[in-house]
Order: structure tokens, then sequence, then C-alpha cells
């Protein structure tokens, strides 16, 4: 099975307009972004983002699906298929429901969280079929929503950041809490399939074990336009380098700040 903490690291970097704070939003639903994963030179899997207009229990909400599976001889060695849903309240960027579906070889697991934000003055309350009930802090996220709020309320500000600064963001993830701390790490160009593209470089900080050398063994690339764009994340762990990087993409509400197309 795959180890979990370098799961969570990887769906860690993998996530209706509104006004935030005079801010338009980075987003529309429609947005799609498709990944493909890489160990060296081989291809290992691919994964998709999206985010779209839905409803739920009589409420409209932002409805956001991450999938990643393995392809080719990996597939056919060890299959993966996971799926990670969020439904988002609009305004806020809460999440009020999410699913995991993990199929990894053999091993399943399926948990649905409901996250209640308002019945609490001074805290939420999870509501797990695995694990039962949580009085969390207020504010928290899931692992889609976080991202959709980091792109939305952190980065429009990256030009107050300065290298070594670390955003923190409380999130509900794998059937427990924990804490996101990013890292950022100054500006960056990127080629990718797509273009290469100026981005926002970070690390999540990561724990020092089994599986990663130093704190900052995995780095995310963010477009610097007004999409504030996953694009590319790498991870570099004792067996050695992983990365996932942009293959295609629809629905952004703004162009991509494109540098120079490259040749397909």
């Amino acid at each position: 099975m795959i180890d979990m903490r370098m799961f969570k690291t990887m769906v860690l970097a993998l996530v209706l307009p509104v006004q935030l704070n005079g801010q338009e939003s980075a987003y529309i639903p429609g947005e799609k972004v498709n990944y493909e994963i890489h160990y060296g030179v081989v291809q290992g899997g691919v994964a998709s983002l999206e985010i779209k207009a839905d409803t739920f229990r009589g409420r409209n909400v932002y409805h956001s699906t991450l999938i990643g599976k393995t392809t080719g001889m990996v597939d056919a060695v060890f299959k993966v298929k996971d799926v990670y849903e969020s439904f988002i309240e609009p305004g806020s960027e809460l999440c009020i429901f999410s699913i995991r579906n993990i199929r990894e070889g053999r091993y399943r697991k399926y948990n649905e969280v409901i996250f209640d934000h308002y019945s609490r003055p001074d805290s939420a309350i999870l509501t797990s079929d695995l694990s039962g009930v949580h009085v969390v802090e207020k504010g928290i996220h899931d692992i889609l929503s976080c991202f959709y709020y980091f792109r939305n309320h952190h980065l429009p500000n990256f030009k107050d950041f300065k290298r070594g600064d670390i955003i923190a963001i409380n999130t509900w993830f794998t059937d427990e809490l924990y804490p996101i701390r990013l890292r950022y790490l100054g500006t960056d160009e990127v080629r990718t399939k797509v273009a290469r593209l100026k981005c926002l470089k970070f690390n999540p900080v990561t724990e020092v074990g089994r599986l990663f050398k130093t704190e900052d063994d995995v780095s995310i690339w963010f477009t610097a336009d007004k999409n504030f764009l996953p694009v590319k994340i790498r991870f570099d762990i004792f067996v050695g380098g992983f990365v996932a990087e942009i293959s295609s993409y629809e629905g952004l509400k703004y162009p991509l700040d494109i540098r120079r197309k490259e040749n397909n």
C-alpha cells in the first residue's frame, strides 16, 4: 500500500464567481486541470482536478473532484484509483460535505464527513461515518476547499510575501486534523507541456522521517497570474523523485500568462 504520508502530500499539491474582500475569485465553475505523473522518464499515472456548480441537500454549492489513478505498466503492477470530493459553500469557501474513496491494490477505504460550521459560535462540528463526532477549531477546511481558499484569500497578496514566509491553514484530511503549512520560496519560471509559465513556488513543510529527508522535499508551483493555478508538484523522496505536471486545462476564468509557448 502507498505510504499514507506521501499520499497526503500528493493530494495537497493537487486543488460561481464571488467577491472576496474586493478581490475577484481566481476560478469559476467549469475549471478543470489535467496532470501527468512521472517517475523519472516513466509516466505512471494521471490526475484531474475540477470544480463545477451543483446542489447539495437543497443548497447551491461548488462541487470539486480530484481523481488520481495509475496508468500503463504501473497500473498493471499496482492499480490505484483514488477519488476525493468536496461540496463547498460559496462565499465562505468552507467544505460542508466531503467524500474520500480510496482504491489502492486490494486496499479500500471510503469515508464521508459532514461539516457543521454554524451550530456552535466558537467551533465546528464534524461528523465522520468512520470515527464519529469531532469538535474542532472554527473555519476548518477539507483538503480541496483548502486550496481554493488559498488561491483566493492568500495568493492575491503574493507581492507582500517575503521568502521564507509560512502560511498555515487547518484542514481535516484522512479523517484527522491535518494542519497545512506552506513556505513561500519566491517566483520561478516553469516549463510545462502547455507553456512556459511564471509561477509562485512553495514548499509544504513535510514531516522528516522514513519518506522525506528534509522539510523541503516537496515543491508546488502556482501560476503568478490571476488564476493562481497549481501547475506542477515535485516530490523528492528516499527512493527517487516524482513529478505531477499540468498536461491540459479548460474553463479558466482568466487567460494563462504564457511566457513562451512550447512546441507540442
